[in-house]
């Protein structure tokens, strides 16, 4: 038996943890509240592992228009400076290697 049609798979297709840590630290970072004051604390949640936390810090640390501070509660303050409009980009999610799409509402 053929079918017409592009076939869909069974399952569809999940994010990984790191992929869902990265999505939610760059919507964090990107809120216009934490964008207004220029810092945002993420808190790590038990469903974060070991691996991608650290891999997230990482990757935070290699962007130099931020500044880490790692706190006590295994959270990480995250701020940066205001830039000139000319200079600003997309860098947070960039770094994050998350696609910035604007919100469907």
């Amino acid at each position: 038996m053929t079918t017409d049609g592009p076939s869909t798979p069974a399952y569809p297709e999940q994010m990984t943890g790191l992929e869902r840590l990265n999505l939610r630290a760059s919507a964090m970072i990107n809120h216009p509240v934490a964008q207004m004051q220029r810092w945002v604390t993420i808190h790590r949640l038990h469903s974060d592992g070991e691996t991608e936390w650290t891999t997230l810090l990482e990757t935070l640390g290699e962007t130099p228009e931020l500044a880490l501070t790692l706190n006590d509660d295994d959270s990480v303050t995250v701020r940066w400076a205001r830039r000139p409009p000319s200079e600003q980009d997309d860098f947070i999610a960039q770094a994050c290697n998350v696609e910035h799409e604007d919100p469907p509402f």
